[in-house]
């Protein structure tokens, strides 16, 4: 079914439920909107919209079902495969004025907040209460709608899990405008089939998230990071599994080359504590007094020592901790600023890391495009990046298309997904097809058309098709 272009008389309809002024359109339509953290193709919707409540969205959606026009959700644009850009053009919803944290409950551990907060703002607002938010994806300034809409995970994930692991409520608006209300603040729920674990991770497919409830922890009292160099990253990474398998679970642990580490070196423009090694790893330990974390290192050090570590650097103040991650969280913005780059966000078995990784330094030499990678070595979350450097642009593209076809079938052999926390958007659509299957992916489509049955919610993203699946789109620069 064709979608609707908006015409005048469909702006003044949308601008009478939000008002003049959050209602953009024509030269108001900047290149933010138009894409997301990675890409270079741009979508231009033709209006924002940027309701402040769950009852304008409510219109709103009742309004885009009735015309039938496509409604793609955005929160702060960070994704890096296309999730929050419009393929078809239509309306982007944005969250940014639903920016409010509206509870926080001592007494049951849990917040409820809107969509638009930004996750560093809400970890900071809890910490200060004495309270922690575990999820950690590597891009703060991400909201907490859109870490809920790709699950992300990020870098304490190997310990505490990902975000669906504390998402305990949702109220969503359908795309037809009903509002629904799933889980709740309850611990336990067994009430029919889950609609809330069914909405996280669904990209904006299924339904317009509007309200959050969200489990809260007791914040740590004491942290600690330890730097280990090593010879190789292949040592560093085969260390891993003997670290979890002497029943240690660092809050984190990071892989990370030499190469990467002296780029971000350069973009933030000081110097990391030690960068002279070919790899490392990076662990962190939370917990509630100085002894037990001294049993809790001093144990895993032996461990790193033993699998042929050169050192174990103790990072114990939060200047010498804030350092170290502040550096492990410029990386992509680092690889950015030196090259154009592609990515792959794949996750294997955490014993198959090494297996992977070398994997990814063959095809390096084969295909002679520089192939760098840094990621979550405790759950097997890998982020691979295929650099442009001096090649001209379409033979760069060539390599990196051959460089991630082969990265997706080999993470596919070694029993992995094409996605560990940064979604599948309109970028890795063929490779979920791949990796699932028809059975599961007939699923995911009777599971769209029950939620969608216009196809209005975020076309074109995770399995839906598109109008805008044409040569050029199947053969542009982003990730296939």
């Amino acid at each position: 079914m064709p979608y609707s272009k908006l015409s005048k008389g469909f702006l003044e309809a949308l601008r009478s439920i939000v008002g003049p002024q959050h209602v953009l359109c024509g030269t108001q339509i900047t290149e933010d909107y138009q894409r997301d953290e990675l890409a270079e193709d741009l979508f231009c919707p033709e209006a924002v919209v940027v309701p402040e409540s769950t009852e304008q969205v409510s219109q709103l959606l009742q309004w885009a079902f009735e015309h039938n026009v496509p409604v793609t959700t955005r929160g702060s644009g960070t994704g890096l495969c296309g999730g929050s850009v419009a393929v078809e053009g239509g309306i982007v919803l944005s969250t940014a004025r639903m920016n409010q944290i509206l509870e926080v409950d001592q007494q049951n551990l849990m917040a409820v907040v809107q969509p638009g907060v930004i996750l560093m703002e809400f970890q900071k607002f809890v910490e200060d209460q004495g309270l922690f938010y575990p999820p950690d994806p590597g891009e703060k300034t991400a909201t907490l709608g859109g870490n809920v809409s790709t699950n992300a995970g990020g870098m304490r994930a190997v310990k505490y899990g990902v975000t669906r692991d504390y998402v305990i409520g949702l109220e969503a608006v359908l795309a037809d405008g009903t509002v629904i209300e799933t889980g709740g603040k309850v611990v336990k729920n067994s009430s029919g089939y889950s609609l809330n674990h069914l909405l996280i991770g669904s990209e904006g497919t299924l339904a317009v998230i509007t309200k959050l409830t969200l489990k809260l922890l007791p914040k740590p009292e004491k942290q600690i990071s330890l730097l280990v160099p090593f010879p190789s990253l292949r040592e560093a990474i085969e260390t891993v599994p003997r670290i979890l398998a002497a029943k240690v679970v660092p809050t984190a642990i990071e892989f990370l080359q030499r190469e990467v580490l002296e780029a971000a070196e350069k973009y933030l423009g000081k110097q990391f504590p030690d960068s002279s090694a070919p790899a490392y790893l990076l662990l962190t330990f939370y917990g509630q007094n100085v002894v037990e974390l001294e049993s809790v290192y001093e144990k895993t050090a032996h461990v790193c020592l033993d699998a042929g570590a050169i050192d174990v650097l103790i990072a114990n103040s939060p200047d010498r901790q804030e350092s170290i991650w502040q550096t492990r969280g410029a990386f992509l913005e680092a690889l950015k600023a030196m090259s154009a780059l592609e990515e792959v966000d794949v996750v294997v078995p955490p014993s198959e890391i090494a297996a992977f990784v070398q994997f990814t330094k063959d095809l390096e030499a084969e295909l002679e495009a520089r192939i760098l990678s840094f990621g979550h070595a405790g759950d097997g979350n890998l982020h691979v990046y295929i650099l442009q450097d001096e090649l001209p642009k379409d033979e760069w593209q060539r390599r990196a298309h051959q460089a991630m076809d082969a990265m997706y079938a080999r993470a596919k052999q070694l029993r992995g997904q094409v996605s560990g926390e940064h979604g599948i958007g309109y970028a890795k659509r063929p490779y979920l097809r791949s990796s699932l299957g028809a059975a599961q992916m007939q699923l995911m489509r009777g599971i769209k058309d029950v939620f969608d049955p216009k196809g209005i919610l975020n076309p074109g993203k995770v399995w839906s098709p598109s109008a805008a699946d044409s040569v050029k789109l199947e053969e542009s620069n982003w990730m296939h």
